[in-house]
């Protein structure tokens, strides 16, 4: 069994959303365990024995007797995808490409729109900090758009963990920072596709309940 330490946030999601779509369910493929953020979980010694930098998620997976802690999503996302030998392509030159656009989750969308919806929730008038990360990651989806004309996903016609590192960020973020999504229809529509799919359904169900 893999226990998940994980919360209701675009970066929690993902795990939740991954092992769904690898076929594990909560209580039989995996152990979930939700942390109340605002009481400082993620903070607590317990947990920082799982993850020494105090943030979400983080998942030990439990292996002839071991315990494999894995922390950071995108890293969580390949340890995941090469155990089970899903989510991730087995050609060189599209498993590349999912693991850069991986890390351009993690180097880009994220730190960008969180930085943006946190200046603009708590220091609005901050006026060169909101329009500083607002404009970086408005330019971020206009990546995400031009790689999304002429596939369904984005390594390709297949769902891998890169749509997942993605989409977290990308089906709250804009509410967040106040996006204004309609030049972009391409990420827009792989959004939705994204949102349709089982897998992701259970996984975001799993952390709303």
């Amino acid at each position: 069994m893999i226990d998940v330490y994980t919360a209701n946030t675009p970066n929690g999601v993902k795990i939740t959303i991954a092992l769904e779509e690898m076929g594990l369910r909560a209580g039989e493929g995996y152990n979930l365990n939700v942390l109340n953020l605002g009481e400082q979980d993620q903070k607590k010694p317990e947990f920082l024995k799982i993850n020494p930098n105090g943030r979400i998620p983080a998942i030990v997976d439990h292996v002839d007797g071991k315990g494999i802690r894995v922390f950071e999503s995108g890293a969580i996302l390949f340890y995941l995808a090469e155990k089970f030998g899903k989510l991730l392509p087995s050609d060189p030159a599209a498993r590349i490409d999912a693991i850069a656009w991986t890390y351009f989750q993690t180097g880009g969308i994220g730190p960008m729109m969180g930085q943006a919806g946190f200046f603009k929730q708590n220091f609005p008038d901050f006026e060169q900090g909101v329009e500083r990360f607002l404009k970086e990651s408005e330019r971020l989806v206009s990546v995400l758009e031009d790689s999304l004309q002429d596939s369904d996903y984005l390594v390709g016609n297949d769902i891998t963990i890169a749509d997942i590192m993605n989409f977290g960020w990308i089906n709250r973020g804009p509410g967040y920072i106040g996006l204004d999504m309609s030049k972009f229809p391409a990420v827009q529509a792989w959004r939705n596709r994204m949102a349709e799919r089982d897998g992701v359904k259970r996984g975001l169900a799993v952390l709303e309940s």
